[in-house]
């Protein structure tokens, strides 16, 4: 399966995702210039293919991205799988200011919103639930996003993202920002960050995902494809990624 080699997209500078070419025959299907997959595709890339722990250690497992985001994972052991697709899809909403779609469901139910937290409101756990309360100033700075998300990322993950999302009766309208999760204990997510088209209708798309621990996102290599990162709709019944294998019926879409 054609791609362009690694080596030469990191002789361009590979400055985002959209500089990872489609294979031979494949276009990237069209998203409005306001859409999350297009969003996406300017996510910028790292010169250092080098996939890191939250702590600076690099990860033991190297050989399944194929380029990594240049996306903070923080300091702390909170930014995993699930909470790396939240990650992406709340930095889109708040490049697009329309923070009042920046919420979140915690794993016991509780509606983390982002409009809640600049109002000076914390979610803290009152008799083993999660309860609103205001307790600070409002806040609208970057900082506060920051301190927004890693309350969410550790409250929230697999499970309870797993149903906020709508699934798809098919893999054929898989798009980019489209999530492959299984939730639960264990679960896991990937999130589809670009997806290309040819002629016959055939789509091709890419991953990205963070992990256990929390790990910078990196985009996936396809294990069956030759170190290609495109995975074909074909194979995505049963998609086996480089670490986990996620089950017909696992495609879902932000609502």
């Amino acid at each position: 399966m054609p791609y362009l080699p690694l080596f030469l997209i990191t002789c361009m500078l590979r400055p985002d995702v959209s500089a990872i070419q489609p294979p031979a025959g494949y276009t990237r299907i069209h998203q409005p210039a306001t859409a999350f997959g297009s969003w996406l595709r300017k996510v910028p890339l790292k010169a250092d293919n080098t996939v890191y722990l939250y702590n600076g250690q690099q990860k033991a497992n190297q050989s399944a991205q194929f380029a990594v985001l240049d996306v903070t994972v923080g300091d702390k052991d909170l930014q995993q799988c699930a909470d790396a697709v939240m990650r992406l899809y709340a930095e889109y909403l708040y490049s697009q200011k329309r923070y009042a779609g920046i919420a979140f469901h915690a794993t016991d139910g509780t509606l983390m919103d982002y409009q809640s937290w600049t109002e000076g409101n914390r979610f803290v756990i009152r008799q083993g639930k999660l309860k609103k309360q205001r307790m600070a100033a409002a806040c609208d700075s970057r900082a506060c996003f920051e301190s927004y998300l890693q309350t969410v990322f550790a409250y929230a993950g697999t499970l309870s993202l797993s149903k906020e999302l709508q699934p798809l009766p098919s893999v054929m309208d898989i798009r980019p920002g489209d999530v492959f999760i299984k939730g639960g204990s264990p679960g896991h997510a990937v999130i589809v960050m670009d997806v290309a088209v040819n002629g016959a209708g055939e789509k091709m798309f890419l991953l990205a995902q963070s992990y256990m621990p929390a790990q910078d996102i990196h985009i996936l290599r396809n294990p069956s494809g030759a170190h290609s990162p495109w995975y074909s709709t074909r194979q995505a019944d049963v998609l086996v990624t480089p670490e986990w294998t996620f089950e017909s019926g696992s495609l879902k879409r932000f609502r």
